[in-house]
């Protein structure tokens, strides 16, 4: 695969400098359209050592704006970063719309040591690329430019450029015993790279070999690519909107309607209603007020001390809520957060994105606000609302809310398998117990700011919500990460029943500790 690569290929003084006015001049301009435009370019960085990865990214800071580029370099995780999934650290660094996100040591660096070195087998090496898949899809299939350079020097070539480091009194701080011991181990991690670059390079996030032997050849190679691959893309959407434009002019677009999930039968003139999972609740269940205060002091204070018990241990907690307006969101929420240690936990209220967020992938904003070890977050909506409010208004796409199921159940999985005890929670109450609601808001001087023209408005596509609910439900209620579903038409039942469900989902995931602290002992 790397043959090609070792060919000492060079590019003469003369040519380079004739070359490099026109180009740079390219680069700055491609760099001002792309401004504009409204996706990220993502450009990472690999290779061996010394094969001239971040020179080449000195160089492109040099020759374009770094004002509006990022350059971020990855070193081992932080006790901040150990914390949380693996990749929070990769999402909270990337580019907006419109600017370029330069990765050296990225999300493929630890993956290929970990293999080179022996701590993993090929099956979890596999399963760790496939995670990196995964992420690339996500950001790719959002509309980010990936671009991935591998910068490859032969064996012979590595130690003469290591030796030439070394003995320069300028640079040879950039050469450490590390990277002589990588260089004994160069076939191993050819190796692993070749595997790398075979499973992880395809027409969404391609790898390109670029030889290191030169520095002119490189820079120029690398800044090339970079110019063509987003001067093409730019095109691209320039025709793609124009076919758009011409589309919206000639043709009479119906409007929107939702379709109905298998399963889910959509109710006609005389027929009964839509029957989904949220119909076959029993709403009639309640609690009596003296039951309920004896219930709500029992599970706090076992509350309090599962939380507390979380916090020596580690153990995260995420908590989502959804549900219909005026179902008792935050109510259930007030109960809970009145058990635990106010320094603990955090309740993230989710409204429309901002422009920062509009301009990142839709799951950005979430990943930022994922909690240390031991920590609470409580989100009060959350990543659903792609597959909810954005569906029905039509503030995604059909593409954008159909692959977000997939992308929600990996995010899902990487905040369980990294330990995260994860809850969520439709709080569903009946149209009429709606209406009653909001009426009795209206009447309610200190209550009536909550209601809104927007509430009248989601209330008449109740049934389009209720069917996107069931098929959301179908689609991300998995072994993982399952939703609970809470009838909430009395208040009181469904506060119990969270903090029911709270109290036995953190007991599961403290019991596996408990025992072995028993068995050590």
């Amino acid at each position: 695969m790397f043959r090609t690569a070792e060919l000492k290929r060079t590019l003469s003084k003369k040519a380079y400098k004739e070359r490099l006015p026109a180009l740079r001049q390219e680069l700055l301009e491609m760099q001002n359209e792309l401004r504009r435009s409204g996706f990220p370019v993502i450009v990472v960085f690999g290779g061996v050592d010394g094969a001239g990865k971040s020179e080449t990214v000195n160089i492109l800071n040099e020759w374009m704006d770094p004002r509006f580029m990022i350059t971020r370099a990855f070193d081992e995780p932080s006790d901040e970063e150990r914390d949380r999934p693996p990749y929070w650290r990769f999402w909270r660094e990337l580019p907006p719309n419109g600017r370029i996100g330069l990765f050296l040591s990225s999300w493929y660096s630890l993956p290929i040591l970990d293999r080179v070195y022996g701590r993993i087998d090929e099956a979890e090496f596999d399963l760790q690329l496939n995670r990196v898949q995964s992420f690339e899809k996500a950001l790719a299939d959002d509309g980010a430019l990936i671009l991935k350079f591998w910068m490859h020097l032969s064996k012979e070539a590595q130690k003469a450029r290591l030796k030439k480091l070394e003995k320069n009194p300028l640079l040879h701080w950039k050469i450490s015993d590390k990277d002589w011991e990588h260089w004994q181990m160069y076939e191993k991690f050819i190796s692993a790279a070749e595997h790398t670059l075979l499973r992880t390079s395809n027409g969404q996030a391609p790898w390109k070999i670029v030889e290191g032997f030169d520095e002119r050849y490189r820079s120029v190679t690398v800044a090339t690519i970079l110019r063509d691959a987003i001067i093409t893309r730019l095109e691209e959407d320039r025709v793609n909107s124009a076919i758009v434009e011409r589309l919206e002019t000639q043709v009479y677009t119906k409007p929107h309607q939702l379709e109905v999930a298998d399963g889910a039968k959509a109710a006609g003139p005389g027929e009964d209603r839509t029957f989904t999972v949220l119909s076959a609740l029993d709403m009639s269940q309640s609690l009596d007020k003296k039951r309920y205060n004896t219930l709500l002091h029992r599970h706090q204070g076992q509350l309090n001390r599962l939380q507390q018990e979380a916090k020596e241990r580690r153990v995260s907690t995420i908590m989502v809520f959804e549900g219909w307006d005026a179902a008792g969101k935050g109510g259930a929420i007030r109960r809970v957060i009145a058990a635990i240690d106010a320094r603990n936990y955090q309740v993230i209220p989710i409204a429309a994105p901002s422009d920062e967020e509009q301009a990142h992938h839709y799951l950005w904003r979430f990943w930022r606000h994922l909690p240390r070890a031991g920590r609470f977050t409580i989100f009060d909506r959350s990543w659903y609302g792609r597959v909810l409010v954005e569906r029905i208004e039509g503030f995604a796409t059909t593409h954008q809310w159909q692959r977000a199921y997939a992308e929600i159940n990996d995010f899902e999985a990487r905040l369980v398998e990294h330990g995260v005890v994860l809850l969520k929670f439709w709080i569903h109450i009946t149209k009429e117990e709606q209406l009653a609601r909001f009426q009795a808001r209206q009447q309610t001087p200190y209550k009536s700011w909550k209601l809104t023209e927007e509430d009248w408005r989601n209330r008449e596509r109740w049934e389009d919500y209720e069917l996107a609910v069931n098929e959301t439900v179908e689609r991300t209620s998995t072994q993982l990460a399952p939703w609970t579903l809470v009838e909430g038409n009395d208040k009181r039942f469904a506060r119990i029943k969270v903090l029911t469900t709270l109290c036995e989902r953190l007991e599961a995931a403290l019991a596996p500790a408990r025992g072995k602290k028993k068995a050590s002992s």
